[in-house]
Parts: structure tokens; C-alpha cells; sequence
């Protein structure tokens, strides 16, 4: 049996194979060719807007999504040297997706510091919700 490990293990662990980005960060990154990825609920979605031209996965589909040998793929997201980053809703659960995209090969998947809430905060671009 694995040993166990409290979720704040988890999250250091996560975060210390990630090069976490910043909100101007990940703006410049997108107009780059960077993929925003929103993992977001659909309900907070709705209450707080989305960020224009990102890609909005459910959280428990985001590794089918993304994965380039499932049949359950989207092809927005292209292969595996993607720079791909996870946004959540403050950048905690972001940084466990962007650490197991890792793990299915994008090398260059991390994550916005802060979610949704920083980039709003930062003044960046929101739209309501379609």
C-alpha cells in the first residue's frame, strides 16, 4: 500500500515540477500559442465569467480531453509540445491537472497562480459566460 500524504504534500508536489505563470504571463503566453485550458464548474462559470479564447474542459474529462491517443480527445488541443495552461478558480486544483498533463506527456503544462480570480483581479479580459 502507497503511504499516505496529506493534500498539502500533494499540492508542493505537484507545484514543484510546474513553472507556475503569473496573469500577464499567461496573457502573453496565449497570444504566443499557448492554450488556456478552464476547468472550471459550469456554475462558476456562469456567477463569474469566462476568459475569452479559453478552452473550458470539465475537470473529470480534462485528461481524456487532452490525452493525444484517446479516441475522447479534442483536437484544439493539439499534441504534446503544447503550452498548455490550467486554470482553475484560485489555481489550487490547476496545479494537480496541470502536474498529471505532465504525466500523460505535455512537457510544458502548468498552471495560472491565482485561477480565474487573479487574471480577473488583473484586469484582464472576462466575458460572461455563453
Amino acid at each position: 500500500m502507497a503511504e499516505r500524504k496529506t493534500i498539502d504534500e500533494l499540492l508542493a508536489e505537484a507545484r514543484a515540477g510546474l513553472a507556475r505563470v503569473g496573469p500577464q504571463e499567461t496573457r502573453d503566453a496565449i497570444r504566443g500559442g499557448a492554450l488556456l485550458l478552464d476547468i472550471r464548474s459550469e456554475s462558476q462559470r456562469a456567477a463569474d465569467g469566462v476568459v475569452p479564447d479559453a478552452v473550458w474542459f470539465p475537470r473529470n474529462v480534462l485528461e481524456w480531453r487532452c490525452d493525444p491517443s484517446c479516441d475522447a480527445r479534442d483536437e484544439r488541443v493539439g499534441g504534446l509540445e503544447r503550452h498548455v495552461i490550467v486554470m482553475c478558480d484560485e489555481g489550487y486544483q490547476s496545479s494537480l491537472a496541470a502536474a498529471i498533463l505532465q504525466q500523460l506527456g505535455f512537457a510544458g503544462a502548468t498552471d495560472l497562480v491565482g485561477g480565474f480570480q487573479a487574471w480577473r483581479a488583473a484586469g484582464l479580459p472576462v466575458t460572461r459566460a455563453p
